[in-house]
């Protein structure tokens, strides 16, 4: 990953790329202003999210549905982050992982999405926000990889194994901790907040220039 630096000056983020346009998501001409303050990439997403002028980015988490106490615990903390910073979880709707990143998330005050693979939609759990019926079954993995910027993984399944192979399949960032599945190209975090802070990395890391 490329090295950028971020400033802050006046609620706008900028880099050498120009000022960031929250709502495109695209970087515009601009040269940083004097008396700009360095921030980091988490910082920057942070900024951004306050705003309240950006797109809710959409994050994928992914994990078993018969998770570990330790498991739960992590994805909880990871939906409450994203959640706080006013990016959109998405993720498969149902237990486990999918159902203790949802409550983060939502209990943040985040936007939590369900891609559940059944015909209906209640069927979610009581965390998501935001349920898709797709009636698709585990061919709904293809879709939340498909959807997302970033994927994190907490946990593995094969199910997740699957998520896992189309995100790279698909050029995403995926980043894995407490047992995803070691497959080449995944990076690993050290805990829940480590990899908040590598999805933030990838996250601006993928800001289109204009």
């Amino acid at each position: 990953m490329v090295q950028t630096h971020y400033f802050l000056h006046d609620a706008n983020i900028y880099s050498e790329h120009g000022r960031l346009d929250p709502w495109t998501w695209r970087w515009e001409s601009a040269d940083v202003p004097n008396g700009a303050t360095e921030v980091s990439a988490l910082d920057a997403v942070q900024k951004i999210q306050a705003t309240g002028k950006a797109r809710r980015i959409p994050i994928g988490m992914i994990g078993p549905r018969d998770a570990t106490d330790a498991q739960m615990e992590a994805a909880e903390a990871i939906g409450a982050d994203l959640g706080r910073m006013g990016l959109t979880v998405i993720c498969g709707g149902k237990s486990g992982v999918m159902y203790a990143a949802a409550k983060g998330c939502h209990e943040s005050g985040g936007l939590s999405v369900g891609l559940v693979p059944d015909h209906d939609w209640r069927l979610a759990n009581p965390y998501i926000a935001l349920p898709i019926a797709t009636g698709l079954s585990e061919a709904r993995n293809m879709i939340i990889a498909k959807s997302c910027e970033v994927l994190i993984a907490v946990g593995g399944s094969y199910g997740t194994l699957s998520e896992i192979a189309y995100g790279l399949h698909f050029s995403k960032p995926v980043i894995g901790l407490l047992g995803a599945p070691h497959v080449e190209g995944l990076e690993a975090a050290d805990g829940p907040d480590d990899a908040v802070k590598r999805m933030a990395k990838h996250l601006m890391a993928r800001i289109e220039l204009s």
